[in-house]
């Protein structure tokens, strides 16, 4: 209390005011992989909102290669011989797993560039990127869209490995972090679910067993409506009667500057731009003969890529946690730029996948009439867990203990008196008080929904004040999803 040595009016302000907690974003997820640029040369994190600053930041998608297109003269002309073929996956996947995630209601997010395009994908180098999130506090999931290129053509035990022990390591990170959850994608969710498909049984293999209700996972893949992208000045032209060599689909000549001076290397530069230009659209199929161009041109647009759903899930948490809630299981909700799902899943074929003796739930991505490619599961991988089956409770309790936490932190070196308890136990209730009238928490009343519980001899000893420790019991009735609904029908016998 302050000493007044001087008479006179001495006006104080009481507070009598609670804090509040503010409720924290639940859905900022951290995509980790290659990029065609970097802003530094150390693996950070970097926050984005939309495609745009990505662009500006990271450059653009990686040019997919195609297999010579062939062409065969026909008079003045040329006829098509072989046209290109679709590329088996993309080279890197993280810049299209991005485009998913805007697609599908996604917003800020982290981006995580471990190395350039043409490096390759490594194990390590990824692992460093995950490890790079320890030191950012607001991501709450986490994706590796480039954990796929690890695996080779034709998987096997120990690359399986690799790939897998990349989300033991997300894994281990949220539990430890206990702010996060991993978005796990399978590998080979093409292949349809039968006693010849081995990628359901390596998953929950190779997964382990470890912190698993911080982590779920979707089947099949997903084809998209996105397209591969592509340089026409590198697609190569085949074909015994070209004029020229080196024909390619296209060169720019309305940007001559853009081409190179010297294209033989040989240390002799076009003399002018007209020789420039005269050169390229020797060598360009487009100036040649654009019947043929628009041909090839058309059958490489028609290409769509097919991904894991790792980044449109990612956007369905961030569309239904705006509209509803973080409380809100993210299922039974469409999918956008999907034209089907990789697999078609029936009511038998999720039997396996929703239920398991391991636990290891795996949520179905499924094709409705009348509404399109819906998300049919809600479960993490802790399936045989009471607790945390669903989701949207793991998620809950992250939002609420992250919140919470932040929000008490000003309480630290504060008085363990009375005074204190009172002030942390209002300012947890009032804030779940919220959450239970939003629709969070289960119960008729804010008693049967929570209660928050502080003090010496409720919660605390004379040995927890006099080591420094403010004990708080918080418990929650978390709202859960209506994962079967059961109608029973009988015959009412006819009365009057």
């Amino acid at each position: 209390m302050r000493i007044y040595k001087t008479p006179g009016v001495y006006p104080e302000e009481v507070s009598s005011l609670l804090p509040s907690v503010v409720a924290l974003d639940t859905a900022i997820p951290a995509f980790i992989g290659y990029t065609e640029k970097r802003p530094s040369n150390s693996v950070e994190a970097y926050k984005i909102s939309s495609m745009a600053e990505y662009l500006a930041l990271f450059g653009g998608p990686f040019p997919e290669p195609f297999p010579n297109v062939e062409v065969g003269k026909a008079g003045d002309f040329f006829e098509v011989n072989q046209l290109p073929s679709a590329p088996a996956q993309p080279t890197y996947w993280l810049y299209y797993q991005l485009q998913m995630f805007f697609a599908n209601g996604g917003g800020a997010c982290y981006i995580v560039s471990v190395k350039t395009y043409g490096s390759g994908v490594d194990k390590a180098d990824l692992d460093k990127g995950i490890n790079a999130l320890m030191k950012e506090d607001e991501p709450t999931l986490i994706l590796i869209p480039d954990a796929i290129g690890v695996l080779p053509a034709n998987p096997n035990d120990i690359s399986l490995s690799n790939y897998y022990g990349l989300y033991k390591n997300a894994l281990s990170q949220c539990a430890s972090m206990k702010d996060r959850f991993a978005i796990i994608d399978i590998h080979k969710g093409t292949e349809e679910l039968s006693a010849t498909n081995t990628a359901i049984a390596d998953f929950r293999n190779k997964i382990g067993s470890n912190f698993l209700s911080y982590g779920a996972t979707y089947f099949p893949w997903l084809h998209t409506t996105l397209e591969y992208h592509y340089e026409e000045s590198r697609i190569a032209i085949a074909g015994a009667d070209l004029p020229q060599a080196d024909i390619k689909l296209k060169y720019d000549t309305s940007s001559l500057s853009a081409l190179p001076d010297d294209p033989d290397g040989d240390g002799t530069p076009f003399p002018d731009e007209d020789a420039k230009r005269n050169h390229y659209e020797s060598r360009s199929l487009y100036h040649l003969d654009n019947q043929a161009y628009r041909r090839i041109k058309t059958e490489l647009d028609s290409f769509q890529v097919t991904l894991p759903p790792s980044g449109a899930i990612a956007g369905i948490y961030a569309r239904v946690d705006s509209s509803r809630g973080v409380f809100k299981a993210p299922a039974n909700v469409s999918l956008n730029n999907v034209a089907r799902p990789a697999v078609k899943v029936s009511n038998e074929k999720q039997e396996g996948l929703n239920l398991h003796p391991t636990g290891k739930s795996i949520n179905a991505i499924r094709s409705f009439t009348g509404k399109g490619v819906m998300v049919w599961g809600a479960r993490t991988l802790d399936g045989n867990s009471n607790e945390w089956r669903y989701i949207s409770v793991r998620r809950l309790f992250i939002f609420l203990e992250e919140s919470i936490s932040k929000a008490i932190e000003r309480f630290v070196f504060e008085p363990n008196d009375e005074g204190t308890w009172v002030k942390v136990k209002g300012t947890i209730e009032n804030f779940l008080g919220d959450q239970w009238r939003a629709g969070a928490l289960a119960g008729n009343t804010a008693k049967q929904a929570f209660f928050v519980h502080a003090g010496l001899g409720i919660t605390m000893t004379p040995q927890d004040i006099l080591e420094g420790r403010l004990v708080v019991d918080v418990g929650v009735a978390a709202v859960r999803p209506a994962e079967f609904i059961v109608l029973r029908f009988s015959h009412k016998l006819q009365e009057g």
